[in-house]
Parts: C-alpha cells; sequence; structure tokens
C-alpha cells in the first residue's frame, strides 16, 4: 500500500473521528489544543482577510508568540496567508498597504496568496509590498498576455513543494476570479483598455483544470499531501468560483485553507471529485481567530481554530506600537460629533450596507451629491468599511469609513444607463429583512444612493447578463427595479426619464474602473475627473454642509430603497 492510499484511509477514520466529536459538541479546535505538537508534527497556521486588523483581538503579536509557543514542539512549523491582508484599515491606508506589509515579515509568514484587495494598491505597489512582506507568493491560475512586464508575476510561483523530514507537502495557490470586478478592473487592462491579466475566469471547469494541473504535476514530484492555499470563499454568489465547487470539481486535494468570504470554518468535510473527503478551513476576518492544520507523523489530518491567545510577542507589539504612533496624532483628531450611530452590519455581523439600505449608506452617498453638485450619487456598500458611532468622530473615523484612496468622479449619463446600474446592483437580492436563516447575502457592489426613490420586486428573477468578467452586458424587459424616482430642487420626486441625462457622482472605482461589474459609465464624458479623495469628501460634507454634526436625520435609514 502506497502513502497517499493509506492517506487517504486515515482521512476517512478522521472523517469519523471528527464528526462524533462535532456530535459531542465538541470544538476541534480543542483537538488541537490538548498539548504541544509532537516532535515530528506538521504544524501549518494560517490566517485569512485580516485586513489591517495587526492589533485587534488575537493580533500580529498574540499570533507571533503562538508560532513561536508551536516551534517549541516541533521544528516543522509554516505560516501562510490566504489573501486580503494588506487591505481594509488605516494602517493599510496611509502606508499603501507598507506597514501590514512589514508586519507579515516581522511574523515570519512562509507562504501568501493574493487576494482581490492586494490588487487595490495597483501593479507596481504590489510588487513592492509583495517584496516587503517577505513570503513567498503562490498563485497557479494568474497570468499576464500584456507586452510590458509585470513586475509582480516574477515573484508568484504556482506551488510550493517542501520537505519536513522524509514528507513532502505541497503548497498550491489559488486567487479568485473575481479579483477583476472585485478590486480596480482598470489595473487588470492595458492602455487600450484590454484586460491583460487572466485569472482562469471563463468558466469553472478552467479554473478547476488548472489546479488539477498543479495537483498532478505537486503528485508527479513526490508530494505526500497537498494544501490549496485559496481565495475563493464560499459566498453562492462567487459561483462557480467557490472553494466548495472547486473541491468538488478535483481530486488529490487534502486540504483547502481558504479566504474571501470571511467565513469562520473551523473544519468541513467536502467530497471531492472522486467521493473522498477534503478539509475546508476558514479563519473569518481579522485577526480574531488563527487556524491550524497539523499533519500527524502517522499522516492523519486535522483542522482547527485558535480564537484566543494570551501571550503576546514583545517585539513584534513594541513594532505596531512604534507604527501607530506615526500616524496617531493626526488620526485621534476631533472633526465632528454625531448625534446617532451609523451603521454597516447588523448586531450578528452581517454586512447590511451590502444587500439594503442603511443609515451610514445614506450619510456618504448624500455626502457625494452634496460635495459634487450632481442629480444622483451612487456608492458602492462593498467600499463602505467601518462604523462611525454615536458621540466625537475623527480622522480616523472617517478614514475607516472609506480607506481605499478612490477620488470624486462625475459623469453625464442617461436616464437608462443608471437604470441598468441599479438592476446590476440589486440583481442578488432577497426580501428579508433579518440574519435569520434566510438573511439577505452580501453583494459588495450593491449601491447606497441619493437623490433617488425606488423599489426592487425580488419576486421578478434577475434577467442581468454579464461577460466572464462578470461585467454587465445587458438585461431583460422584465427588471426587478421599479418606480424609479428622481429628488427635485424643491423637495419633490419626478419619474427617472431613459432618455434623459443626469449628472452621476461617485468615485473613480465605479465611474472610470467598472468596479463590480458597473461599466455602463466608463465611456462617458466626465464633469468631475478624479477630484476630491474619498474620505475627504465625508470630512467636507460634515464640516460644510452638516456644521460638524450629523443629526437625527439620520437615524434611521431614510426610505430610499424598498425590497420587497
Amino acid at each position: 500500500m502506497d502513502i497517499r492510499t493509506n492517506k487517504k484511509k486515515q482521512l476517512r477514520l478522521l472523517a469519523v473521528i471528527l464528526a462524533v466529536v462535532l456530535i459531542l459538541g465538541v470544538c476541534t479546535a480543542v483537538i488541537v489544543l490538548k498539548g504541544q505538537a509532537e516532535a515530528d508534527d506538521i504544524v501549518i497556521l494560517y490566517t485569512n482577510d485580516v485586513h489591517c486588523a495587526v492589533d485587534k483581538d488575537i493580533g500580529y503579536a498574540g499570533l507571533a508568540a503562538y508560532r513561536q509557543w508551536c516551534e517549541k514542539g516541533t521544528p516543522y512549523v509554516t505560516l501562510v496567508d490566504c489573501g486580503d491582508s494588506l487591505q481594509g484599515d488605516v494602517i493599510g491606508a496611509v502606508s499603501n498597504g507598507e506597514y501590514p506589509a512589514e508586519l507579515m515579515s516581522r511574523a515570519g509568514y512562509d507562504f501568501a496568496v493574493l487576494g482581490n484587495h492586494e490588487f487595490d494598491y495597483g501593479m507596481e505597489q504590489l510588487d513592492r509590498l509583495m517584496e516587503i512582506s517577505g513570503a513567498q507568493y503562490l498563485g497557479c491560475n494568474i497570468s499576464y498576455t500584456g507586452e510590458d512586464e509585470a513586475a509582480f508575476l516574477s515573484r508568484l510561483l504556482p506551488y510550493k513543494i517542501v520537505s519536513y523530514g522524509k514528507v513532502k507537502v505541497a503548497f498550491i495557490g489559488v486567487s479568485t476570479p473575481e479579483s477583476i470586478v472585485k478590486s480596480v478592473p482598470a489595473y487588470f487592462c492595458d492602455d487600450s483598455g484590454n484586460y491583460v491579466y487572466d485569472f482562469c475566469g471563463e468558466s469553472g471547469e478552467e479554473l478547476y483544470g488548472r489546479v488539477q494541473e498543479n495537483v498532478d504535476a505537486c503528485v508527479k514530484e513526490g508530494a505526500d499531501h497537498v494544501v490549496v492555499l485559496a481565495h475563493l470563499g464560499t459566498d453562492e454568489s462567487s459561483s462557480p468560483f467557490t472553494s466548495l465547487e472547486l473541491i468538488a470539481n478535483t481530486r488529490g486535494i487534502d486540504a483547502v485553507l481558504d479566504g474571501h468570504s470571511h467565513t469562520v470554518i473551523p473544519c468541513d468535510i467536502v467530497k471531492n471529485a472522486d467521493g473522498e473527503n477534503v478539509l475546508l478551513s476558514s479563519t473569518g476576518t481579522g485577526l480574531s481567530n488563527i487556524g491550524r492544520l497539523t499533519i500527524t507523523a502517522s499522516g492523519n489530518i486535522q483542522t482547527g481554530l485558535i480564537g484566543t491567545y494570551p501571550e503576546t510577542d514583545s517585539e513584534m507589539a513594541g513594532c505596531i506600537e512604534s507604527m501607530e504612533e506615526r500616524f496617531d496624532a493626526e488620526l485621534t483628531k476631533t472633526v465632528g460629533v454625531s448625534e446617532t450611530a451609523l451603521t454597516t452590519a447588523s448586531d450578528s455581523g452581517m454586512r447590511l450596507v451590502r444587500n439594503r439600505e442603511t443609515n451610514l449608506g445614506d450619510f456618504c452617498a448624500d455626502a457625494y451629491r452634496a460635495v459634487s453638485g450632481a442629480d444622483i450619487a451612487l456608492v458602492n456598500g462593498g467600499g463602505i468599511r467601518a462604523d462611525i458611532s454615536a458621540g466625537e468622530i475623527t480622522y480616523g473615523d472617517i478614514l475607516s469609513v472609506h480607506p481605499y484612496g478612490n477620488t470624486l468622479c462625475v459623469a453625464k449619463a442617461t436616464g437608462q444607463e443608471i437604470l441598468d446600474a441599479l438592476e446590476m446592483a440589486s440583481r442578488s437580492c432577497l426580501p428579508n429583512a433579518d440574519d435569520g436563516e434566510n438573511a439577505v447575502g452580501e453583494n459588495g457592489g450593491f449601491l447606497q444612493v441619493s437623490g433617488l426613490r425606488y423599489t426592487v420586486d425580488t419576486s421578478v428573477e434577475s434577467t442581468v447578463e454579464t461577460d466572464e468578467q462578470g461585467n454587465f452586458l445587458s438585461c431583460g424587459d422584465n427588471r426587478r427595479v421599479r418606480d424609479v424616482m428622481v429628488l427635485e430642487d424643491d423637495g419633490s420626486y419626478t419619474e427617472l426619464a431613459p432618455d434623459k441625462v443626469y449628472t452621476v457622482a461617485s468615485h473613480n472605482y465605479l465611474i472610470k474602473q467598472g468596479g463590480d461589474g458597473l461599466i455602463m459609465f466608463m465611456d462617458n464624458e466626465l464633469t468631475v475627473d478624479e477630484g476630491m479623495i474619498d474620505y475627504e469628501i465625508l470630512m467636507t460634507y460634515l464640516t460644510d454642509e452638516l456644521n460638524g454634526t450629523v443629526g437625527d436625520e439620520y437615524a434611521l435609514p431614510q426610505g430610499r430603497i424598498e425590497i420587497k
């Protein structure tokens, strides 16, 4: 019996053990933490979707300390990241990702994959960030067809096989094909607007086939175990590129460590194309959990999550403190006050700003319309990243809401283009208003609006068609979005006219770069072309239009979007 056959039988046995554990109500993390690793155990620590949460929850100081603790039990400890680590909070915004990349280097990351938000700083800066991080980035499904050299790709390997004593473990990287529409689409194009980067996004079969080719190559090179580091996620809206679908359509993978959907998965068992068990795990978001995959000397594999760790590494903690001191004085400056809490999410953590109107969404969209003087403002929910608490508002609070550094654009657009944008943004809406079993899913392209009022009829099946990159192509006559009304200067509403030209304010990500597949404005005439930075728009609205106070008019969503 060869090693791989024996390993698969052990995996089946592990599945039974894990099932019993779950029945008994014991978290898989408890199994992992009964004691330090044995001398010959292979320990793979993993993170995903850190989004610059460098000192929150466990933080990098706790991660560094936990790694050191693991290394006391075994010399075979590897640290990996599954994408979206360098963007998402102030420390990334003020340094173009360099501060968190430096902390990744200090934490000693061995491997990482590119999440869609690693591309947010542009390809030239991405190359620098990959160098600073010190990690070997892996990506088997990213290719380039342009004429100029793509520097960051020279740092990318499809996979890497590591020898731990006599055992070989292959690490394969997979980045989501959604990267093009969930970062800055223009970054993936040449000067003529042609896409020159490809993520095997033409079909699920193309992605599965590319990954299978790399799995087969690793096995041929003698890998005893294959671990996929993925930034794919499990959201249905990401189909056919989810980690679940990847597993179901491939063979030979032992475990998939995943990111992108911010899902907390201690250990799921998913059947592959041969009906064999594959372990799937994801840590959620931030550093609220550390993942740990253990391969024992006998070949058993188990995963689990560490939710707290009491120790911190003093050197790492000092480094984080030093970084924060560089910009704390500016970030803590008070710029206004809010009489109500402005929120992105529900108490359960669902990011409501991505599936329905919220009071913070109203505030942001109002800021774009007021500062620009446009008829209408559109702000994608995925670009609204943090709450504003009641009380004093600081510069840091505003920057956390809009951390991307996008710039104000105003385009002339027909009513029909606006209708298409609303239809595209509402294609995945569901009617539920709670966070229960049938709650609404999340869509970063859902639009928060100002100057508009309309209804989304979810009894109508979406007829939106997109291209292989997820960009809008067309929509049938039977539309979900109806009763679209435009706010007039006198406070009344009139019906939006498809043939009339309106001015639409947003940011360069949406207007010029077709973010979230909303490409209908990209060729339009601009009346403002990359003006004020996004967080400056919010601060200007707060200080100049609201006289420094967000009042009770924002206590609740203002009834602009009705979802039936």
